[in-house]
């Protein structure tokens, strides 16, 4: 009886395990063994792992050197922009404006034939045989030459005075284009411009220098023509005349 039970339960549990196994192992017996078979290598793997990071490195490099090339590109662009700003045109002004104070010089003029002429006909040697009317008129001249002379330097002093607050507007405004620059090229070329302001104080300054000193010259030279002058006149009033000579005379009508 009790082997009976042993035997009817192990057969339950064989016939329970038989009918599992169609379904278990239905795909394995469908599908051919080496399917299944996974071969994990570590080394292999390590090494493509390796091999991508090293891949992935190399991009990052030639994206960062890229990137390196572009901002340098950049940086030459910027360096090669140029200026937007140009205090040319009112220096020139400037200058033009000093020149034409200089040409409207009166009588002896800048040019040195004109000089020599003036010279020559008004503060020479005063020749013997000159007229006191032509010495006096002569005298005259060189004293309208004098103030004129004198009338033309303040006039170039006030031109160049009249310059000043121009140059100190120009002057700001290349600073701050040279100190907002973004490039060599426009730092260089707002240099540039500060000194041709330069060099335009300095034409203001030699045209001063010219004006005044002429001023002083035809003063000195009205001086040196005066006595000169002084001397013939002198010589002329001491130098004897022919004196007195007796004649005859009649007092009464010798018809009466």
């Amino acid at each position: 009886m009790k082997n009976s039970f042993i035997r009817s339960r192990a057969v339950a549990i064989a016939a329970t395990v038989l009918a599992a196994v169609p379904v278990a192992f239905s795909p394995m017996m469908a599908t051919p063994a080496n399917a299944w078979r996974i071969v994990y290598d570590p080394t292999n793997y390590a090494q493509n792992v390796l091999t991508a990071a090293r891949t992935l490195e190399q991009i990052t490099h030639q994206i960062t050197s890229l990137q390196n090339e572009a901002q340098m590109l950049i940086n030459q662009a910027k360096n090669l922009a140029s200026l937007p700003f140009s205090a040319l045109q009112t220096l020139q002004q400037n200058v033009r404006k000093t020149q034409q104070l200089l040409g409207q010089a009166q009588n002896i003029a800048f040019d040195v034939q004109k000089i020599d002429q003036a010279f020559q006909s008004q503060y020479g040697n005063v020749s013997m045989s000159t007229t006191d009317q032509q010495l006096v008129a002569n005298a005259r001249d060189r004293w309208k030459n004098t103030v004129g002379g004198l009338q033309d330097a303040m006039r170039v002093q006030a031109g160049v005075v009249g310059n000043i607050d121009s140059n100190r507007t120009q002057m700001s405004a290349l600073v701050n284009q040279s100190q907002g620059a973004t490039g060599a090229l426009q730092a260089t070329q707002a240099g540039n411009q500060i000194l041709a302001l330069q060099s335009q104080q300095l034409s203001d300054l030699v045209a001063l220098l010219a004006s005044n000193g002429r001023a002083s010259a035809l003063t000195e030279a009205e001086r040196a023509a005066a006595a000169e002058q002084g001397r013939e006149q002198r010589r002329r009033f001491l130098t004897p005349g022919p004196g007195y000579q007796a004649g005859s005379a009649r007092m009464f009508n010798n018809g009466n």
